[in-house]
């Protein structure tokens, strides 16, 4: 998975879990790669490493 600061991310919901979307604010791994600190369109703020339920979109 690769992104860079400025792009979208939205990680599917588990059963009785909301889905979760918000913009990538910082790129910690290398040439793109996870983790990324994520604010959250409800204002949270997190690191997060994507699973395979997550995808990405370019900004």
């Amino acid at each position: 998975m690769q992104a860079k600061v400025g792009d979208r991310i939205v990680v599917s919901g588990r059963i009785g879990m909301p889905e979760l979307s918000g913009e990538i604010v910082e790129v910690r791994g290398n040439d793109g790669a996870p983790p990324y600190f994520v604010r959250f369109d409800d204002g949270y703020e997190q690191l997060v490493y994507p699973g395979p339920d997550s995808t990405i979109s370019p900004a």
